[in-house]
């Protein structure tokens, strides 16, 4: 903070003292000289000689230097300060909140318009009211807004055991009657921030009723009273003596007391603060705004979790090393983020997967104790990556998560460039990194158009990073994007995909928008930029996540309308690029399959399997993975002469990997019809908790052009234990032969393709059979 901003807090400070003093002044004088008349200057009554603090030289609160501190033998009244003078945080234009406590005197009415008429000539707003302890008690019962003044209420001058009651009346009914309280606390909050929107992504913010604004600290300060959560952290209070200054310097700019910060003051307010310019101070008041809406809600998980009860206190595990506990996503025991880099961003997708908040202390462990990932990034935390992206709406309050405790900018640089920024202008609801994180929330509903889910998460997360550089955001953000790509070690190939779709990702809707879709001009140039049908895909499902992320002016059925019936165009020129040719056996694959027999082989997370060729082999072993509790990332399967060879890659759920001799023994006695692999499954299913983040129904879908001797069949599902040994049995009990398949997960995305035929070798050419196969693996996978 510059000079002139450090310098806000001792004004309100001085201001605050010289108020009090006046006040002090004002008190004395109504509650020890003898009243003289009624009425005074506009009809509004006053004192003998008394002309208030605007007439008066040398009074009045921006010229009071009288003392007044002792006023002893007044007793029976007080003057108690609430609101932002009792919290001693005054702005130039702020009201004055003033309760005037009594215990039963006779002439409290003749003192009270002693004091509040002087208040009222001097030209300051004034909130009043005169009761005595057992009516600010009952007010504050049934008030909200009158009991968080006294909560916070400070004592100004008169009797001070008036005022010392009022307030330990006032916090002990608050602190019995918590869970009433609270609950009318937190429907209030929500009802202001449904009205007054998220004042870190707000264009024209109001300081003190958006969420993330003054009221919600205020509202923490009310919950620490209640003795059930802590009180703001120094990161939060920080913040919100950044508010105040903000605050301040629009009441100097506006010359009056305004909460709203519009876009015309916003260059004036950040000079007053010593910022460089409008954009510098948004994107410190969108940092300010969002450590509060953080520490706000976990203030209320907090107080959920007090309120209600405890969670149930088992440990279920989630991933390796982490486990749910108490309704929180935390480590499990022996897990050590020091020798293990990938675990922050497994904890974070497991979380995410689980529909489940990290632990407060596991998210600042993390953060304290993670070393930096290695150059490249090994593929399990590109993996946990596109899983935590692929978890959709519930990835973001965990993205947020890790930004507030300064991981995000350890795992991605540059990262910091688009931290907080804002986008000023009304087409924008966020800042950029949050809208790149809700594009790539919005892009896990299109994982299952796409060949690509992996790239398209990354992408979506990437396609605005530009804007943290000088020049046209797209042109840099594909430099930036290449960077990135390559530090998380995605393949060179994959790279140049990413680059591409970052440095196109507005081609789309631009030129449907802003181009003759009839001129065949126009299609021949997207469909040379784009270059294969596979960027077309990952750039039309962008296009939406994007526009949907951006708001309601960037996308409409309009605009949606004309993107399709672009790439629909576009495709057609592409689709004369021949087809993918079908799997078929590595060399290495070949020379193991000479060998024949049955074996199990394990290295590291690759388990290739050789048996003798049979109807359903895949999904069988498939089976006994998922029944050993490991996921399958990836899955290869082809046959040779008599002998298929499947490559899985998997990984243990938790915990370490089974022995392969009880892996191949399980395969044996699957083979000879000796295992029943199907209860085991049934078991783990039933035993399995649903998941509590909504995830798309599933996708099964017949690729006409794609092989000319099978029948290609791709499905897509959320990925989960025994999902292929799902698929492959839907397939064996339509009487099919899957010849070959490619198996991947892709995050928590399963894309797996198969390649099967009918029982005399031919493909599926029966529509009703097509039909048939297609709702039969659909039933299997609900």
């Amino acid at each position: 903070m510059r000079g002139e901003a450090r310098s806000f807090a001792a004004v309100r400070k001085d201001r605050a003292a010289d108020i009090d003093r006046w006040l002090t002044d004002l008190f004395r004088t109504a509650a020890t000289r003898p009243y003289a008349r009624e009425g005074g200057s506009g009809g509004k009554g006053g004192l003998l000689d008394e002309r208030g603090p605007a007439a008066s030289p040398g009074a009045g609160p921006s010229g009071i230097g009288q003392g007044g501190a002792g006023l002893n033998g007044i007793g029976g009244v007080a003057l108690v300060a609430v609101g932002s003078l009792g919290r001693g945080e005054l702005a130039p234009g702020s009201d004055l909140d003033m309760v005037l406590l009594h215990n039963g005197r006779d002439d409290v009415a003749r003192i009270a318009d002693r004091i509040w008429y002087p208040i009222w000539d001097s030209g300051i707003g004034l909130d009043h009211s005169v009761r005595t302890v057992d009516e600010a008690v009952k007010v504050a019962r049934e008030d909200l807004k009158a009991v968080l003044g006294l909560i916070q209420a400070r004592h100004v001058a008169g009797d001070p055991e008036l005022t010392r009651a009022v307030r330990e009346a006032v916090l002990a009914e608050w602190r019995a009657d918590s869970r009433r309280r609270l609950a009318e606390l937190r429907a209030s909050a929500d009802k202001r921030a449904e009205s007054g929107g998220e004042l870190a992504f707000l264009l024209e913010p109001d300081l003190k009723d958006a969420r993330g604004g003054l009221r919600d600290v205020q509202a923490m300060q009310a919950v620490a009273a209640a003795w059930v959560a802590s009180a703001p952290g120094p990161r939060v209070r920080e913040a919100y003596e950044l508010l105040l200054d903000i605050r301040h310097g629009l009441h100097l700019v506006t010359a009056r007391g305004t909460d709203r910060l519009v876009l015309q003051e916003q260059d004036a307010v950040a000079g007053t603060l010593g910022l460089l310019d409008a954009e510098a101070l948004m994107r410190r008041l969108a940092e300010a705004g969002r450590t509060v809406s953080h520490a706000f809600d976990a203030t209320w998980r907090t107080v959920d979790r007090l309120l209600t009860g405890p969670a149930p206190r088992g440990r279920r595990p989630l991933a390796d090393g982490v486990v749910e506990h108490g309704g929180e996503v935390v480590l499990a025991r022996g897990a050590n983020p020091r020798t293990d880099p990938t675990l922050v961003l497994r904890a974070a997708a497991a979380a995410a997967e689980a529909g489940l908040p990290l632990a407060p202390a596991t998210v600042s462990m993390l953060a304290a104790q993670s070393p930096p990932l290695p150059v490249p990034w090994p593929p399990e935390a590109r993996g946990a990556l596109v899983a935590l992206l692929g978890a959709g709406r519930a990835a973001v309050p965990v993205w947020e998560e890790l930004d507030q405790a300064g991981v995000l900018v350890k795992l991605i640089p540059d990262w910091e460039r688009v931290r907080h920024r804002p986008q000023r202008n009304p087409v924008h609801r966020y800042t950029v990194d949050r809208h790149l994180i809700e594009t790539a929330a919005g892009a896990a509903a299109f994982t299952r158009e796409v060949s690509r889910p992996d790239l398209l998460l990354i992408s979506a997360l990437l396609h605005d990073v530009g804007k943290g550089w000088p020049g046209d955001h797209s042109t840099t953000g594909e430099i930036v994007a290449r960077d990135i790509g390559a530090r998380m070690g995605l393949p060179p190939a994959d790279v140049e995909i990413l680059a591409t779709v970052v440095r196109h990702h507005l081609l789309l809707p631009e030129t449907a928008t802003r181009r003759d879709l009839d001129d065949p001009v126009t299609i021949s140039r997207v469909a040379e930029a784009v270059g294969s049908r596979e960027v077309l895909e990952l750039l039309s499902a962008l296009a939406v996540a994007d526009g949907n992320a951006t708001g309601p002016a960037a996308w409409n059925s309009w605009k949606a309308s004309l993107v399709s019936e672009l790439v629909r165009r576009v495709r057609s020129v592409l689709s004369g690029a021949p087809p993918a040719p079908a799997p078929a056996l590595s060399p290495e694959q070949t020379a193991l399959a000479r060998h024949g027999g049955g074996a199990v082989r394990v290295n590291g997370s690759a388990v290739t399997v050789v048996a003798p060729d049979r109807p359903g082999l895949l999904w069988r072993a498939a089976g006994v993975l998922a029944a050993h509790r490991m996921a399958v990332r990836s899955a290869s399967a082809a046959s040779a002469g008599s002998t298929a060879v499947i490559e899985f890659v998997v990984v243990p759920e938790y915990g370490t990997p089974p022995d392969p001799a009880t892996l191949e023994a399980d395969l044996r006695l699957v083979l000879a019809g000796r295992l029943d692999i199907e209860q085991r499954l049934a078991r783990r299913a039933r035993s399995m908790r649903p998941s509590r983040v909504p995830v798309a129904p599933p996708r099964v879908t017949l690729l006409d052009d794609a092989s000319l001797t099978a029948s290609v069949v791709e499905v897509r599902a959320h990925d989960r234990p025994g999902l292929l040994w799902r698929i492959g049995r839907a397939f064996g009990e339509c009487g099919l032969d899957v010849r070959a398949a490619r198996v991947e997960t892709l995050g928590a995305e399963a894309v797996d393709v198969f390649y099967v035929a009918d029982r005399t070798g031919r493909p599926l050419l029966d529509e009703q059979q097509r039909i048939q196969v297609r709702e039969h693996v659909l039933a299997a996978l609900r």
